[in-house]
């Protein structure tokens, strides 16, 4: 049992304002491991004074990137150490499978800290221009206080896409955690302040949804980050409109994985296991859409079905689990609602459905509809589990129409023979991302939405330029 009874702020563990606790439940277990203080209205203005004063009158945004870059190197240097903590405790907190909690959960968010580090030393923090009257010099400077909202699926790392370059650029962060996942900040606190970054830079406030909306509208706050669903999106994009509040949204998804013809079937359905399944599904760029030609039609529905089925569902800290519980009894019910929206709508089930795995837990069978028409409710919206829909087309023109007839656009994938052929396919796919024979998100290279996916763009150069403003100082020649 992990309980914490204070706050990060101002670089201090803080005594929140309220008596207000959440409860951290094991997903597996259905027990309770962790309580942390549910930070309040006055735990937020707190927070914000003490990032604002950070800013506005500490040494971090008037240090030298370089200086700055030391600082979060030491962070990186801990973090790097003690990856192994950071997989187990979200592990224990989310339900994430240890395999993927290993990667994606802890070496990944580090090796986006150790990017924005490195990136420091190389990125054009300001240059010279030819003006009509003269020289101009162009700067880039931090644009204030940032408030980074995070989710549940992959904490730490959705939380250093806003963190790393937000430190790196000079900003001062108030993140706020997921009610459902607030005991991976707490350990990041920790190295935080053993890395010696200045009090005040770094704010922690775990919360519910009206004080993240509090946060949101502050008016000490420059810039929002937020991921997370579109629906929430939509109203912190609309608060930030009307303040004219700098705002990077990384929202939903419902993402295509083309299957052309010449594909290699088993590398392909292999690839299926991270690219549609990661993270038990919980991931907004899964690829839960399968598209296969009629032809291949029932190859691959049997392919994907001998995959699909004979995943090892359990205990998440087991290294032989390949699908662990969902995060939250409402998520469950919630994915076991669309499995009967889908039998509802006519779709078939080829594998999966509604028999859970276990009887303790939160776990959902992994699933996979067969017979779905792109406009089924299971192939438009979100169902944020491990449940995937195999869609027929006609011929690679039809797959590209189904592909991008979505409201989202965040990923996809094209799956051949024929790499160069691949590029070309995804080149045509309206999306953020598209991998050919793979999905994979790397640091050096922007990640976003296209349409009802999102803002902005995170990781890579791009993730930096988001927490500067350009300033432009011309002179006489």
């Amino acid at each position: 049992m992990r309980e914490h009874d204070r706050l990060f702020i101002g670089g201090e563990w803080t005594a929140p304002a309220g008596t207000g606790t959440i409860d951290v439940i094991s997903p597996h277990t259905e027990e309770v491991i962790g309580r942390v203080p549910d930070g309040t209205e006055a735990d937020m203005d707190a927070a914000v004074a003490a990032a604002r004063r950070a800013f506005d009158e500490g040494p971090w945004p008037r240090m030298t990137p370089a200086e700055r870059a030391e600082k979060v190197g030491k962070l990186s240097a801990i973090y790097a150490e003690r990856q192994q903590e950071m997989a187990d405790l979200v592990t224990a907190e989310m339900g994430s499978p240890i395999l993927f909690s290993v990667f994606g959960q802890a070496a990944i968010p580090q090796m986006v800290l150790q990017y924005y580090v490195d990136l420091a030393g190389t990125y054009a923090w300001e240059d010279e221009r030819p003006g009509m009257l003269g020289p101009v010099t162009v700067t880039r400077e931090p644009v204030g206080v940032v408030a980074a909202i995070v989710p549940w699926n992959v904490p730490q790392f959705t939380l250093m896409l806003k963190l790393a370059p937000a430190l790196i650029a000079g900003c001062t962060v108030v993140a706020k955690p997921s009610p459902e996942t607030p005991l991976d900040s707490y350990l990041l606190a920790e190295w935080i302040k053993e890395a010696g970054i200045p009090d005040g830079v770094v704010n922690i406030v775990p919360a519910g949804r009206e004080a993240g909306a509090y946060l949101v509208a502050h008016p000490g706050v420059d810039k929002v980050s937020f991921t997370g669903s579109t629906a929430a999106g939509r109203k912190i994009g609309a608060v930030c409109g009307e303040q004219l509040k700098r705002v990077t949204l990384e929202l939903g998804g419902k993402s295509a994985a083309i299957v052309l013809d010449d594909a290699d079937l088993a590398s392909t359905i292999e690839g299926f296991k991270m690219a549609s399944l990661m993270n038990n599904g919980e991931a907004c760029a899964a690829q839960t859409r399968i598209l296969a030609s009629r032809r291949r039609y029932d190859e691959v529905a049997d392919a994907l079905a001998t995959m699909v089925g004979g995943l090892t569902v359990g205990d998440p800290a087991d290294y032989s689990s390949e699908i662990g519980p969902l995060v939250a009894k409402r998520q469950q019910e919630r994915v076991e609602n669309y499995i009967r929206i889908g039998q509802d709508e006519g779709a078939k089930i080829i594998t999966g459905g509604l028999n859970r795995p276990h009887d303790r837990g939160w776990y959902v069978a992994p699933t996979v509809f067969g017979d779905v028409r792109n406009d089924m409710r299971i192939a438009r919206e979100e169902i944020f589990g491990p449940v995937l829909v195999l869609i027929p087309y006609e011929d690679e023109e039809d797959a590209v129409r189904i592909a991008n007839d979505s409201d989202y656009g965040l990923g996809g994938s094209v799956w051949t023979g024929d790499v160069d052929h691949g590029v070309e396919v995804a080149r045509r796919i309206r999306t953020g991302s598209c991998g050919v024979n793979l999905y994979s998100l790397d640091p050096n290279t922007p990640f976003g939405g296209f349409k009802n996916s999102g803002l902005g763009r995170e990781l890579g150069p791009e993730g930096l330029n988001a927490y500067l403003e350009h300033k432009s100082i011309p002179r006489p020649a």
